[in-house]
């Protein structure tokens, strides 16, 4: 692989996964606040790292363990998008939208 800079070597990184696979779209880099919704409602804090059409990398302050599905609160756009687990490292997380983004009303259990 050519070294075109850490945005490569990061969006390569996070690009592979179990399958083999390589991500075949760009991944924009941010920084914007975001929180994982767990089933029972539960928070986590977190940052977008970069977002591309079809998902995201996710950044945590520390390990956290997360599950195979749960939706993703963009705080900036006032947002929730349901979305899969792709891979995990550490306080780093790829995840993969499952569906369309809907504007957020309260976090309150239905």
């Amino acid at each position: 692989m050519q070294d075109h800079g850490d945005q490569q070597a990061v969006v390569h990184a996070a690009a592979s996964s179990d399958d083999g696979e390589h991500r075949r779209e760009h991944r924009s880099r941010t920084l914007k606040r975001a929180r994982v919704v767990l089933s029972d409602w539960t928070t986590l804090d977190c940052r977008l790292r970069d977002v591309s059409e079809d998902g995201a990398h996710l950044v945590f302050g520390n390990s956290v363990l997360l599950p195979d599905e749960f939706r993703l609160h963009n705080i900036s756009d006032k947002s929730v998008t349901p979305v899969r687990l792709k891979w995990q490292r550490g306080m780093e997380a790829g995840v993969e939208f499952a569906g369309p983004s809907e504007p957020l009303g309260p976090l309150k259990p239905p």
